[in-house]
């Protein structure tokens, strides 16, 4: 599957082999732009299946940042897993979704994101980057360099906004958390809502991610 996220503004945390999920800013206030591209297998409601998996060879901080942020939701959830890796996150994700309802499932990503990063870190980002060309095109390449562990393989690609080309879009090209977790489910309510609300309270950035399927447009 195939991603975008694009950072939009006005003034760091959701595909498999051809599926797309984009993000569009308001109208008003263009934030953060997201696009993920899914695969053209058959795709119901709540499972996408896809005859290719990609593996990941994890780095050592790769390692530590799938079990901190494990680490981070099952604390919020107050729900335990002994498995390891990856499995683990996406495990805490898949309990979260079967013991609560979907505002919660958001309010303990929220929580867990909060945990996961420090307070005085992002408000020294926030006013560090405020809104701007700079932040988001800044916001892309961080991305793409620090999150792959989450969301997978991505690049740095450019979009229009208010008329200028900027290099703000991150292309997810198949998402690790979608295609590991196989559920259109968690990836809304565990992943694209909390993570565009986290993002905009907490940098300032807004950012807005919305899922293209051969389906349906969110």
């Amino acid at each position: 599957m195939d991603a975008k996220f694009v950072l939009h503004t006005s003034s760091p945390f959701s595909s498999l082999a051809h599926r797309s999920y984009t993000c569009k800013p308001p109208v008003r206030s263009p934030p953060t732009l997201a696009v993920l591209t899914s695969p053209t297998e058959t795709i119901t409601q709540e499972a996408t299946k896809t005859t290719t998996s990609v593996i990941y060879n994890d780095n050592w901080f790769d390692k530590i940042a799938i079990n901190h942020l494990s680490q981070s939701v099952q604390a919020a959830s107050g729900l335990r897993n002994s498995k390891s890796g990856y499995e683990s996150l996406v495990e805490a994700a898949k309990t979260a979704s079967h013991n609560f309802n979907p505002i919660q499932q958001r309010d303990i990503v929220i929580q867990a994101l909060q945990i996961a990063f420090p307070r005085p870190i992002l408000s020294l980002i926030k006013t560090v980057l405020p809104q701007s060309k700079l932040a988001r095109e800044y916001f892309a390449v961080f991305t793409t360099v620090f999150f792959a562990w989450l969301v997978g393989p991505c690049e740095v690609r450019e979009s229009e906004l208010n008329g200028r080309r900027e290099m703000n879009v991150v292309h997810i090209k198949k998402c690790r958390f979608l295609e590991e977790s196989n559920c259109v489910g968690l990836c809304t309510n565990l992943c694209k809502m909390p993570s565009q609300i986290f993002v905009k309270d907490s940098l300032g950035m807004p950012l807005n991610m919305v899922p293209i399927l051969p389906i349906c447009r969110f």
